[in-house]
């Protein structure tokens, strides 16, 4: 089973967004809800400076695949389904 992290920050509109669509996605997968680790870039230098203008950003924690924003439902099941293989 996957491990997806979200990288956000809070009081952001889009990454509420990414992660309802996230969380939507893998509940339609009969997956887990704590598949899904929220990080807020705020609390690591590193972690804004890659990410600060690209949020949300969802990752694949096993390879490192990264599926950048803006993403919708279709998006995400298609970044999931080639994680599968």
């Amino acid at each position: 089973m996957p491990s997806l992290m979200l990288y956000h920050t809070s009081a952001c509109h889009l990454c509420e967004e990414a992660e309802a669509l996230t969380t939507a996605c893998l509940s339609a997968r009969g997956m887990p809800a704590n598949c899904l680790h929220l990080e807020d870039i705020t609390s690591d230098e590193g972690l804004l400076e890659r990410y600060g203008l690209i949020i949300p950003v969802l990752r694949l924690m096993d390879t490192g695949q990264e599926l950048l924003w803006p993403f919708g439902l279709a998006e995400i099941e298609h970044f999931l389904n080639t994680c599968d293989t």
